[in-house]
């Protein structure tokens, strides 16, 4: 509510977010448009955005609420700073909210502005804010999702240092393809680098093979990696041309300059996650359930924030994962299925969650297995376990407890009867 004098209105405000020119529109509770502008992306139109706002009531104390189509961007972490309630509003809603006001499909940036303005008009009930999460936490989910992209970069890279060599360097994909990581351990890199093409390769002596291990880092078994890489250099293999060989091995070159950058990036952001995830008071209860390492329970930790009102209770935590099924029900037919409206990096960290689960908990395993033997297929029997960890996080976070095994898998950890 934001009034002014005797005359007290609630008033609303939306806003169409463009790079250049946002619109912006603001309504009484009547629906009446009282002020329309468009500002510019930089701080002289914040403070345009801000006096219209005060010019209609809002104040620090009583701000007025206002709903964009974007989540992140400079405007949107001015816009929440104090006690601001920012709705960050799908576009497709969006575009289904402009159908009730004309049929006619007509479209416009201001006509839009309006459009999310009487949404929180009309629906604010059905609407959450973005969450009250704080400084830390918002650093650590910049972190981690960044880090997140650049594993994924990585792999992109690394997956067309494979295509490549496969068109023309049986004898690296041998040599590498074995050992985990492939083409992203630095001792591949760093041998590749030295021997682009398969004729350079099989020069290669002991002596250089050796100090090439040594300068990726490699301390152990040097000698006898340096003899099994040079047999497998000297084998025989097929061939290109020799021409064609030597422009392939300039191609590589320049993708190893692009997987190297990609490594020391995915390197440098996971050492940046591990320091801001280890400051967070959460830390230490994310890291009690098993699976979650700092990267992991970092990612974890970034999609699901720190404000605990975000959440009324853990069925809202799980449906936000994607775990918790769907029902889908009209006449006699009902199905349930999974989720595909979720937080899909939330989804792939609890998969990943519960894939090292299955590993380091007796309780987890059981379960995941029990379900197995109820007939589950195995994306099922995951998913179901999965359902389980958030429940679990949302409660402990909650309460401020650790993970407790005999509490979570208490009828799975009980000894049988002999």
């Amino acid at each position: 509510m934001n009034g002014s004098g005797e005359d007290s209105l609630t008033v609303f405000c939306g806003i169409d977010w463009a790079e250049r020119h946002p619109d912006v529109a603001v309504v009484d509770d009547s629906g009446t448009l009282l002020a329309k502008a468009r500002i510019t992306d930089d701080s002289g139109g914040f403070n345009k955005l801000l006096d219209l706002l005060a010019e209609h009531g809002g104040s620090p104390d009583a701000p007025i609420p206002v709903a964009i189509e974007t989540s992140h961007g400079l405007l949107v972490a001015a816009l929440r700073t104090g006690s601001r309630k920012v709705f960050a509003t799908n576009p497709l809603a969006a575009a289904r909210y402009r159908d009730r006001h004309g049929v006619s499909r007509k479209k416009s940036d201001p006509g839009d502005a309006l459009v999310l303005a009487n949404i929180l008009r009309t629906d604010m009930h059905a609407h959450r804010p973005l969450p009250a999460d704080s400084e830390l936490a918002q650093a650590i989910t910049v972190l981690a999702r960044a880090q997140q992209d650049a594993v994924w970069n990585r792999q992109q890279v690394a997956n067309q240092v494979r295509s490549l060599l496969r068109e023309y360097y049986p004898a690296a994909l041998h040599a590498f393809q074995v050992k985990d990581g492939g083409p992203t351990r630095a001792d591949a890199r760093v041998i590749l680098a030295m021997a682009p093409t398969p004729a350079k390769a099989a020069k290669l002596t002991l002596v250089q093979l050796r100090a090439g291990l040594k300068r990726s880092g490699r301390t152990r078994a040097v000698d006898s990696e340096a003899e099994r890489l040079r047999g497998i250099f000297r084998s025989e293999h097929a061939r290109q041309l020799p021409a064609v060989e030597d422009a392939f091995g300039h191609q590589l070159l320049a993708l190893l300059k692009q997987l190297d950058a990609a490594c020391q990036a995915a390197d440098d952001l996971a050492e940046a996650v591990d320091t801001a995830f280890h400051q967070h008071a959460d830390s230490e209860i994310v890291l009690s359930f098993p699976g979650l390492g700092p990267l992991l329970g970092a990612r974890v930790l970034a999609e699901i924030g720190d404000d605990r009102t975000r959440f009324t209770d853990a069925r809202a935590l799980k449906a936000y994962a994607g775990s918790a099924p769907i029902t889908r029900a009209s006449g006699k037919k009902r199905f349930v299925g999974r989720r595909f409206v979720k937080n899909n990096r939330l989804t792939n960290a609890g998969f990943l969650w519960v894939f090292a689960a299955l590993q380091a908990s007796p309780g987890a395993n059981a379960h995941y297995r029990r379900r197995r033997e109820h007939g589950d297929w195995h994306a099922a029997a995951q998913r179901n376990l999965l359902n389980r960890f958030p429940g679990q996080l949302h409660h402990c976070l909650q309460t401020r407890q650790l993970f407790d095994k005999q509490h979570a898998f208490a009828p799975l950890l009980s000894p049988q009867p002999g």
